[in-house]
């Protein structure tokens, strides 16, 4: 039985000529309106406008791009997209790309390797979609991932710098400044809290604080892994607390810097008279900790800024070659939680 006067099925929306009718103009000036064009009279544009918010009615996007060779809308892939660090940079993509009137479709991958990356990218393939944004941070291989042909893609990962574009921060630098910051206090040493040992920007300021203190010519403790949460922090602190020699801990992250602040609390140990402690990423709460977090900024705006721009400037150059890397600055925030050690 039909409905509404459809031939058959369901009404599925307003139609093009729906607008037109109401606006009082042909189907092809509603055309012109929903296409930007210049050539539609202002009071005209208005009226259409008009017309389609009391109907409901929304361009067929899929259509536009057939004609003009773009949706409008970008892809985002992510391993996990409520860890703090995805959250943050997924919030910033989205952000910018608002900024430029894109759409973000947004895929979870549920295996950090590269068979549950390639398949979800392949995915995209089907989207519609002009581009393509992956953080990628976990999983071990370093090898391309396999992407539609064509397809502007940036990438927030420093294993593919060179084969993708990239954006990545500056850790090597704002780890080598937190341990200096440390050092300089009057620390022996620094002991660190790694992230996952697949990840890769736990491998990298894992890598920056070894560095760091072997340029420097102290002792380099054993690292204590984690995996990112406040737990795993709680837990790490609380063997580092049973040692009077621990004065100094850079945390991969603010969630387990805080796991490890409640660990020496309940331990006994003062932060910062007893240990000195330095947390990653600059989340908002890391202000409010007690005492508030020292802790190393990440400039998330600036980096989703930089992906989408990235993957904007291929889509209109329709220039897929290039493999540019941008580096985004990291910078250490000095709070409440470091000071020199009782004895040196």
């Amino acid at each position: 039985m039909a409905v509404n006067g459809a031939r058959a099925g369901r009404k599925t929306g307003p139609s093009i000529m729906d607008v037109a009718r109401l606006a009082g103009v042909s189907g092809q000036t509603v055309s012109r309106v929903t296409n930007g064009a210049d050539s539609v009279r202002p009071e005209t544009r208005d009226r259409v406008l008009r017309a389609m918010d009391q109907l409901g009615y929304s361009p067929n996007h899929a259509a536009r791009a057939l004609r003009h060779g773009r949706f409008g809308s970008i892809g985002l892939l992510a391993h996990r997209f409520d860890r703090t660090g995805e959250a943050m940079m997924t919030d910033a993509v989205l952000r910018a790309a608002a900024v430029r009137d894109l759409s973000v479709t947004l895929v979870s991958v549920y295996a950090a390797t590269a068979d549950g990356w390639s398949p979800a990218a392949r995915r995209m393939q089907h989207q519609t979609v002009d581009g393509l944004i992956i953080i990628r941070s976990e999983g071990a291989s370093t090898l391309p991932l396999s992407l539609p042909a064509g397809m502007p893609v940036a990438v927030a990962d420093s294993r593919v710098r060179g084969i993708y574009p990239t954006v990545v921060a500056d850790e090597i630098g704002a780890v080598r400044a937190a341990v200096d910051h440390l050092l300089d206090l009057g620390h022996r040493t620094v002991h660190h809290i790694s992230g996952p040992e697949d990840s890769e920007p736990a491998r990298v300021r894992r890598s920056g604080w070894e560095l760091r203190l072997a340029e420097r010519g102290v002792p380099i403790p054993p690292v204590a892994v984690g995996d990112w949460t406040a737990e795993s922090g709680y837990r790490a602190g609380t063997l580092l607390a049973a040692d009077p020699e621990v004065t100094a801990i850079l945390c991969a992250n603010d969630e387990t810097a805080l796991g490890v602040l409640h660990a020496l609390r309940a331990a006994g140990r003062h932060v910062p008279n007893d240990v000195s402690v330095v947390g990653y990423d600059g989340i908002a709460l890391s202000a409010h900790s007690d005492p508030p977090l020292t802790t190393i900024y990440q400039d998330f705006t600036t980096m989703g800024t930089e992906l989408v721009r990235l993957v904007v400037d291929q889509i209109d150059s329709h220039a897929y070659s290039d493999a540019p890397n941008v580096i985004v600055p990291s910078h250490l925030v000095v709070r409440e939680s470091t000071a020199p050690p009782k004895r040196i």
